[in-house]
Formats: structure tokens, C-alpha cells, sequence
């Protein structure tokens, strides 16, 4: 067995006791046959006391259930390349067929005698393993709900994880709090913990600020301003309205709508009233500042305590309403609420499992805390959609923006989860003879195939599609289609480490053979005439900032202003993550092209049967070349993100220029963004853009140097 100090006792004696108790055998028993004192087989199981490699053995020799002899093997393994998995990690077995290759290349590639190409194809095939190794060995997943403003997001999480309380009329209403959208302040994770609670990062002091001036300006100035850009002024408020209502809240400025003698109720607004006694921005922001009482709301955290009166989850309901409204005294305006509590979220086994209730979408659904999900390969971004419409427009776009930005994993990474209100999918009628459908199943599965003819421009036809009617569907229909994609992601996990280790195994089997090595140096021949060919990055002519410039045309004219006063950094609209974004799409534009050929030929080469010895070096020169351009892709969106962020925060006079068109009648955004393409057209700007592409330039260079350094040279 390893050696004693890689176990901590408490994780040995977990997993002891769990193994006893499953095969039925009390702990006194167990205690009597190992001549141990029951006191002593207690400490150990609780982990107070260390056991020695001698008592563990006889332990689960007594016990003699299959479970116990795995776990005495995976006791008995000793990892040297690979990290240790966790004792109840599923996956011992693959990790360790992998830790037993990885331990052979390691030992090849550290001779001194190692040709340079052979030495390059074992590092690969060790790092590779490596990360494989690191994606199955992270078990927490998120799954990010992404939808508009109503579609229906956080009563489709609550109803599907049984987060409900009854009302008086016995009917059963959401823990979060729902309503006709707009009501969640902000972004909000529901996870597993010790008991019912909620954690909250607050908002800083200068982002709180920055909030207040927005609320100055649309109480100051009137939600219908001339400078809005909508038909009749009819645009939205630059600040959203549920951070409105939160932050008159913690002022003490909610409107009032008292009822008159008359029986008939009036609107009072008292930020109105106050902004009459303190009529320019700065006097109003200070005033309202000063009564939100900044200084006591510095709690952080709240936890159920049965004082209260209350069920955990009624608790939970009201709670979770004051602090999103702002009503709670100790509490400041959230950036992200984490709502905790001590039952599965999703009833899956070996994974911790996170949701995310995102911002609603309103007109923006190009932004950063929604697009961060789709390049991550442990979360599953949802996209909620209207059954009428579905897949709403705002799907399409994001899942189009995707593509573009070169993100090849939607198959697995992403769903679309459509959610009919009553009634809506009994209304389909089949295209052929216009008959109306007799179950709301049938009416999910036409939708379905219009789904799929309407994803088919994208490639994403086969895009995993599930429909939800909260008020009637079961939870347990949207339980198991999440927990399919979660399979499905995990699965993925595996394969990479089969493939990986699959193939290390070829290449330890056959690395002697000189008549193998005469097919890869032919193999070789073929990929270094193609690095060779395709060694320069073809021109775009496309650049950074369109993603910006078109944001910025189709969003409200005081989310510009919002963006603007904040030099350019809002969640609404962040220029750093438009600039990064379209960097990064400048990058795919340009070689993605190259990859996909690269793959092709590949896997042509591969099928040809003189090359099938080499099957092995083609199959990782095509993933190493794929595994480098994603890393390129990241790379180029960190540098557009932070160079230009840097070089728009050292210009103050653009923002000032920008800020000064507010005020000055309509084409508000027209004017602001005759300013942006004044700046990024800019020699300086220019530049800028020049050394990005330079960089996409070195970049691809060590690209095709990773797929090259593989190859074994001709002799």
C-alpha cells in the first residue's frame, strides 16, 4: 500500500465507515473481529485517530465486500505523475490506467538517448494525460440558466429543484422571487451546503455610487428624456429597474400609491420630492447616499435559525425578497447572491452540482457574465427560450457569437431548454395537414423539428433540446435531461483519456520498429509540407471593435451613457469584453479555416492505408494543433481585452467627449459612436491592432512548431 502520510484520517475514515455501513456490519462487530475496542474503531471512522496501513488492512479484509477490495486497491496505488483522486472518486480505475502510461513515457522521454521528435511526442502524450486527468478530476459543474427578461428562468430552477413554499391558498410559489421579469437585482447562484442560507458579495462603494448616479439621472431628468434614442422616448431607464427599486428601498424612497377618500389610489414618489429640494446631481447623490446608511449594512451572510417562526424555506423566500429589494437593513446592494441550502440541487451522484440564475436579458445579450459560460468546459450554459418563438433571438445570437468566437464544444457545453406557458404547445398543428396536435408531447416534438431547421445554418442541429412547462410538466423531465447533459460532459472527459492513453500505449508499443519509423517519416513529410504551406496568417479585413460598434447601435442610448460614465466597463456593456471578443473572432476568421483543413488531412492520411502505422502520430498531431489554436484563441481575446482597456482608461478627454453628447438632443448613440470610431481609428489605435495581429502572427508560428516538433526529420 502507499505510504501512510498521503491519507488524512479523516478521509480514510470516512471512507471506512461508508464501506462498513454499506456492507452491514456494526461497528462493534467489526470492532470485535479486528481486536480493536469499539472506542478506537470510532475515533478511526471519524477521523480522530491516524490508522496504520496493518489495521486498514485487516479492516477491510473483515469486511470482504467488493467495495471494501477497491478500496484496499486504490489504497494500495502510488501516484507519481498524475494527482491522486480522492478515495470515492469514480473514476480510480481509468485515472489509474493512465498514471500507469504516463509513468512508462516518463521513463522514455528522461533516457538520454531519446531522439528529439520521440521525446516531443512523449512530453505531449504526458501533458495531455495530465489534463485529461485535471477535467475528470474536477467534480463541480455549473449549469447557467441564460434568458430574457420573463422568460421564466427562476421559476423553472425553483419548481425543478423542489425550492417552493405553499401560499394561504395552498398553492405552491417559488423561493426566488419571481414576477413579470425585472425582479432579481442581480445574478444568482443556488447551491448545496450545511443548512438553509444566504451568502452575498456585495457591490463596492464606487460601483454603489455609479448606481446613484444613474437613479439621479432618471429622477432628475425623467425616464422620457429627448436624449433617448427609442421611438416617443419610449427607451429604457439607464438603470435597470429592479436596482432602482432596491436602491429606493435602502433610501427610503419607494414610490407610495395611497388610496385618496375618493377610494382611488395616487402615486407619491418622494425621490421626486427630494430632488426638488436638492435639485443638481451631486447635492441629490449625497443626500441619498447619507440615508442608505452604508456604514451598518455590512453583513455578508445570513442563516436559518427556527426563532424565526418560520419553515427553512419560507425563511428562505422572505429573506431572499428583502435583500433582493434592498429591505434589509445590514444588507448593501448585491452583486451576486448565493442561496444555499442543505438538500441535491440535481440528484446526481460523485458531482457537485451549482446553478446559476443569470441577469435577464433586455435588448444586450452579447455580455460578459453570459458568454463567460460557453468556453468553460465544467459548466453547461441553458438557454431558455418561449415556446412560440423558440429558439428566441437571443439564443440564435448567442450561440452564433459562439461559433464565431471559435468555440467548438456546444454540442456538449451547451442546451436549449424551451419553457411553454399552459396551453401553448396544445396549439401546434402539424405543417401537412394543418391538424391540431392531440398531446402536448406532439406539440414538443414539431417544435422540436423546427428547432433543428432552424439551428441547421449554425451546424447545430443536433443541439440537446428539452421542453419544460413548469406549471404541469414533472420537475423529474428537467431533472434527468440536465443530468443527461452533465453525463454527456463527463463522458467527454473519459474519451479525452481513453484517446490519450490509447495512443501513448501505440506509441510505446511500436517506437522500436525502424519500419514503423520509415511510415512516420513519410507521415511527417506530408504535415511539414502542409505547416510549410500554411506557415502565413491570411489578411481579415475586419476589426476589433465591430462587435462594440454593433452593441453599442442596438443598445438603449442610456446604456451607452451608463457604459460611458464608467469608461466603458458595465455588465450591460463592457468594451473590454466586446474588444477582447472581437479580437478573438479576427483570430478565427483567419485560421480556423487552416484547422479544419489541418484535421481533414489528417484524418485522409490516417484512412489511407500505407499511413495506417502512423495513425497514432496523426491523431495527436491533430489534437495538439487543435489544443494549441484554442490556446491561441484565449490568449489573442486576453490581449485585445487588456490592451485596449489599458489604452481607453489612459483617455479621458474620449470619455468626456462622450459624456458631453448627452443633453444635446437625439442621435445620442450616433454621436457616441462617431467618437468611438474616431479613437479606433487612431494611428495609435491602429497600432494596437497592428501588434494584435502580430501576435496572432507569433502565435500561429508556435502553433504549427508544437505539430512539427512531433515529427521525426528525414534522413
Amino acid at each position: 500500500m502507499a505510504t501512510e502520510e498521503v491519507w488524512s484520517p479523516v478521509e480514510l475514515g470516512r471512507h471506512l465507515m461508508q464501506v462498513r455501513e454499506r456492507s452491514g456490519i456494526k461497528q462493534a462487530e467489526l470492532a470485535k473481529r479486528v481486536a480493536l475496542s469499539p472506542t478506537v474503531l470510532s475515533r478511526i471512522e471519524s477521523g480522530d485517530r491516524p490508522v496504520t496501513l496493518e489495521e486498514v488492512g485487516d479492516i477491510l479484509a473483515q469486511l470482504a465486500t467488493p467495495e471494501a477490495s477497491d478500496l484496499a486497491k486504490a489504497l494500495g496505488r502510488s501516484w507519481r505523475v498524475l494527482p491522486r483522486p480522492p478515495l470515492d472518486h469514480p473514476d480510480q480505475d481509468l485515472l489509474w490506467k493512465a498514471e500507469q502510461v504516463a509513468r512508462e513515457l516518463v521513463t522514455l522521454r528522461d533516457q538520454p538517448d531519446t531522439p528529439h521528435a520521440f521525446e516531443r511526442r512523449l512530453s505531449e502524450y504526458i501533458d495531455e494525460l495530465g489534463r485529461g486527468a485535471a477535467m475528470l478530476l474536477k467534480r463541480e459543474h455549473q449549469v447557467a440558466f441564460i434568458g430574457s427578461i420573463g422568460v421564466g428562468k427562476s421559476t423553472a430552477i425553483c419548481k425543478m429543484t423542489g425550492l417552493e413554499v405553499p401560499k394561504e391558498d395552498g398553492a405552491m410559489t417559488p423561493v426566488l422571487e419571481v414576477g413579470g421579469g425585472g425582479i432579481t437585482v442581480c445574478e444568482v447562484h443556488l447551491r448545496t451546503g450545511p443548512q438553509f442560507g444566504l451568502i452575498v458579495e456585495p457591490k463596492g462603494d464606487d460601483e454603489l455610487r455609479q448606481d446613484v448616479l444613474d437613479l439621479a439621472d432618471s429622477i432628475l431628468k425623467g425616464a422620457q428624456s429627448p436624449d433617448e434614442d427609442g421611438p416617443s422616448g419610449q427607451e429604457s431607464q439607464g438603470i435597470s429597474k429592479e436596482v432602482a427599486r432596491a436602491l429606493r428601498n435602502m433610501a427610503g424612497l419607494a414610490v407610495q400609491r395611497p388610496k385618496g377618500l375618493d377610494g382611488k389610489r395616487t402615486t407619491v414618489d418622494p425621490a421626486k420630492q427630494l430632488a426638488q429640494q436638492f435639485p443638481t446631481q451631486r447635492e441629490f447623490v449625497v443626500e441619498v447616499l447619507s440615508r442608505m446608511d452604508l456604514h451598518r449594512r455590512d453583513k455578508r451572510d445570513v442563516w436559518y435559525d427556527s426563532a424565526s417562526g418560520k419553515s427553512p424555506k419560507a425563511w428562505l423566500r422572505d429573506t431572499f425578497a428583502a435583500i433582493n429589494n434592498g429591505r434589509s437593513p445590514e444588507f448593501t446592494l448585491p452583486r451576486r447572491i448565493e442561496v444555499v441550502v442543505p438538500e441535491k440541487l440535481l440528484q446526481v451522484a460523485d458531482l457537485t452540482v451549482r446553478f446559476i440564475d443569470t441577469k435577464g436579458i433586455d435588448r444586450n445579450a452579447a455580455r460578459e457574465d453570459i458568454e463567460c459560460h460557453f468556453d468553460d468546459s465544467h459548466t453547461l450554459a441553458v438557454l431558455c427560450s418561449p415556446f412560440n418563438n423558440a429558439p428566441a433571438a437571443e439564443t440564435r445570437l448567442l450561440l452564433e457569437r459562439a461559433k464565431d468566437a471559435g468555440i467548438r464544444t456546444m454540442d456538449v457545453n451547451a442546451a436549449l431548454l424551451v419553457l411553454p406557458r399552459p396551453m401553448e404547445a396544445l396549439a401546434m398543428k402539424d405543417d401537412a395537414t394543418s391538424a391540431p396536435v392531440e398531446s402536448a408531447q406532439e406539440g414538443y416534438e414539431l417544435k422540436g423539428e423546427q428547432i433543428a431547421l432552424a439551428l441547421e445554418p449554425l451546424g447545430l442541429q443536433t443541439l440537446g433540446v428539452a421542453f419544460y412547462n413548469a406549471n404541469e410538466d414533472p420537475a423529474a423531465s428537467a431533472q434527468e435531461f440536465l443530468l443527461e447533459r452533465l453525463t454527456r460532459a463527463r463522458a467527454s472527459f473519459r474519451a479525452r483519456i481513453n484517446d490519450a492513453t490509447a495512443g501513448a500505449w501505440a506509441l510505446l508499443s511500436n517506437h522500436g520498429e525502424e519500419r514503423i519509423h520509415a511510415v512516420l517519416r513519410d507521415a511527417g513529410e506530408s504535415l511539414h509540407t502542409w505547416a510549410t504551406l500554411n506557415a502565413t496568417v491570411p489578411p481579415v479585413h475586419a476589426h476589433v471593435q465591430e462587435s462594440l460598434m454593433a452593441q453599442i447601435q442596438v443598445a438603449y442610448a442610456s446604456t451607452v451613457r451608463a457604459a460611458v460614465r464608467r469608461e466603458g466597463e458595465w455588465p450591460q456593456l463592457s468594451y473590454s469584453h466586446h474588444i477582447g471578443y472581437g479580437a478573438r473572432r479576427l483570430a478565427v476568421m483567419a485560421l480556423e479555416k487552416a484547422v479544419d483543413e489541418f484535421a481533414g488531412h489528417c484524418k485522409i492520411l490516417a484512412a489511407t492505408p500505407r499511413y495506417a502505422e502512423a495513425a497514432d502520430l496523426l491523431t495527436q498531431a491533430e489534437r495538439v494543433l487543435t489544443s494549441s489554436y484554442e490556446e491561441l484563441l484565449r490568449k489573442v481575446q486576453l490581449m485585445g481585452q487588456t490592451v485596449f482597456k489599458d489604452a481607453l482608461k489612459a483617455d479621458p478627454l474620449f470619455w468626456q467627449a462622450c459624456m458631453d453628447e448627452w443633453g444635446q438632443g437625439p442621435g445620442y448613440k450616433s454621436r457616441v459612436a462617431a467618437h468611438n470610431r474616431q479613437w479606433f481609428g487612431n494611428e495609435a489605435r491602429r497600432k494596437l491592432e497592428e501588434d494584435l495581429q502580430a501576435l496572432v502572427a507569433r502565435e500561429w508560428t508556435r502553433v504549427l512548431a508544437n505539430v512539427t516538433a512531433l515529427l521525426e526529420p528525414n534522413a
